[in-house]
């Protein structure tokens, strides 16, 4: 079996990740940011002509940057994220050859992400958030989608992970504005200044999503939010209906994570 731990942002999926993480020792864990056969977050997916550009703008950093990049067919798939103690333009440089948030055309988009879905044959692992936040907020927000359109393509991934043993475990939010008001506080610096949550409003306002409908600030983000968290459920309940769990968001018990686990056996 394979768990998929999903939810809006501040849903706590990295707390239910370390809990199924202790009580299921044998399996592997991925986190964004890491290298993960399924999901490219926090990751430039480049080739091997592009990783040798960056090698010669940053040669001091050159044995940093190869730790973290694997080869994956013709492309080089590099966690720069986990590049520590290197300037602050290198996260800058490499953040443009990430797939999300559409810097890559459309086509282009689905067949890496279906892909790697059809290639992955693991078994024993754990995902945070490699199923449903960066692909949805892509296509909402900077491809301006209909949910049709975006159960479509869930549709083609669902096939793609055909003969997989998986089970998406998802944390909803029965308060998102509350929900949001906790995570903020506990993502602000020893002043109380907020760090998180300015940046993921700015992510928003500066969308295709909000140009087009000439929305912006935190109502705006909400109500993305809430729209988002009731298709990511209808998903579920449409396309992977025999392979999920809802947990309410923070208020789990250990009997509940006890039951999920139980799908693996």
């Amino acid at each position: 079996m394979n768990f998929f731990v999903e939810g809006l942002q501040g849903s706590g999926k990295s707390t239910l990740v370390n809990k199924l993480s202790e009580k299921l020792p044998e399996y592997q864990v991925f986190r964004e940011g890491d290298y993960s056969p399924t999901e490219l977050a926090w990751c430039a997916y480049v080739t091997e002509e592009q990783l040798q550009k960056i090698l010669e703008k940053y040669p001091e950093y050159r044995e940093k940057i190869l730790e973290k990049t694997v080869s994956e067919g013709d492309h080089r798939i590099v966690c720069y994220t986990k590049v520590r103690e290197v300037p602050r333009d290198f996260y800058q440089d490499l953040e443009q050859y990430e797939i999300y948030n559409g810097r890559v055309d459309f086509d282009t988009f689905k067949d890496i992400i279906l892909g790697r879905y059809k290639a992955w044959t693991g078994d024993r692992m754990i995902f945070e958030c490699s199923l449903f936040q960066n692909t949805v907020e892509d296509m909402i927000l900077f491809r301006n989608a209909e949910d049709e359109e975006i159960m479509a393509l869930y549709r083609r991934i669902r096939e793609a992970l055909e003969g997989r043993k998986i089970h998406i475990v998802y944390l909803k939010a029965e308060d998102e504005e509350a929900n949001i008001r906790v995570i903020r506080k506990e993502r602000s610096d020893e002043n109380g200044r907020e760090l998180w949550f300015p940046m993921l409003c700015d992510f928003f306002d500066h969308s295709l999503y909000a140009s087009v409908h000439g929305v912006s600030g935190e109502e705006a983000l909400m109500d993305h939010l809430k729209h988002r968290q009731a298709l990511e459920i209808r998903i579920l309940k449409d396309i992977f209906p025999e392979r999920h769990t809802i947990l309410t968001s923070k208020q789990y018990t250990e009997q509940d994570i006890k039951d999920v686990i139980g799908k693996s056996s």
